[in-house]
């Protein structure tokens, strides 16, 4: 048993062949698992076009059906096992918990952008809606985004720029990437996508860094969007919704969001900014920065 012992330390302490630092190399890691992401997108979107239309089903939900739970094991089976460091951003002790912080932060949150909204006269409900196509806006506008955004953007993107480049740097880059990646949306300008940075790519990115996994930043996500599409009728991201509440913006297009909805109004960019940055000082009092690869690590 000794000697299996000292052999085991020795072949530990042994130098990797080449082929294995490259292979699990973060930025490597983090092209091969991008890669992986979008086999399942075009294998989603051909199954998808296969299928027969559905009358009332809006067109994505097949998409959205298939792709998400492939996206799921696809990241299991191989993203999560991918890189020098091995881990599961879904398996938390805690996630129960953690997700069902995220659910009631991110209704708490844009209720609150709302009611300030709603207090300054930006903001008024003119009735009642229905529930008419809400379990088809649920997955599309919400659970599918929070699943496909949370494991792209902080599962993957954040993970290995933080293991190569540190914890600012990865929170600098994808929050500008997330808020980037929102300019192709309807009524999108450089305020939105800017707003989409500060207040939902530095609060994500931080609920990440506060718990490692993906339970808090995917419930705040899917939260968010439900809150303010399907109870209080606000467009998402500048895409239009059916909501409990038939709801109105008015007022100046910079208070409003200009079509995009209150995401891209200084109100909603402060109120999400502000507890991301709790959330941060959080995250740094817990120790969860971390260092560039090229600095002596001691936060692992």
């Amino acid at each position: 048993m000794q000697h299996d012992t000292t052999e085991a330390a020795g072949q530990e302490g042994a130098p990797r062949p080449l082929w294995r630092r490259i292979w699990e190399f973060p930025l490597v890691a983090l092209l091969v698992a991008t890669g992986l992401i979008y086999l399942v997108l075009v294998v989603s979107g051909e199954t998808a076009k296969k299928l027969p239309a559905i009358p009332g089903l809006p067109g994505q939900i097949p998409f959205n059906l298939i792709c998400g739970p492939l996206l799921l094991l696809v990241y299991v089976l191989a993203i999560a096992r991918l890189g020098r460091h091995p881990h599961n951003d879904y398996r938390d002790p805690q996630w129960l918990r953690h997700l069902a912080l995220g659910l009631g932060g991110g209704v708490a949150l844009f209720t609150l952008a709302v009611l300030i909204a709603a207090a300054i006269g930006i903001y008024r409900i003119v009735g009642l809606g229905d529930f008419s196509g809400m379990v088809a806006a649920l997955i599309s506008t919400a659970l599918f985004p929070a699943i496909f955004e949370e494991m792209v953007f902080r599962g993957v993107f954040f993970r290995w720029i933080e293991e190569f480049g540190g914890s600012w740097t990865a929170l600098f880059l994808t929050s500008a990437i997330f808020g980037a990646a929102h300019l192709g949306n309807p009524n999108a300008s450089v305020i939105a996508a800017v707003g989409i940075a500060l207040e939902a790519g530095v609060m994500l990115g931080a609920a990440y860094m506060l718990t490692r996994s993906l339970w808090l930043p995917m419930g705040i996500h899917a939260a968010w969007n439900f809150t303010q599409g399907e109870v209080y009728d606000i467009p998402v991201s500048g895409t239009k919704v059916h909501g409990l509440l038939d709801g109105q913006l008015s007022g100046t297009p910079l208070m409003t969001g200009n079509g995009f909805g209150l995401e891209a109004s200084p109100i909603a960019i402060v109120v999400a900014t502000l507890f991301g940055l709790w959330l941060l000082w959080l995250a740094i009092r817990k120790g969860e920065l971390r260092s560039p690869m090229w600095v002596k690590r001691t936060d692992r």
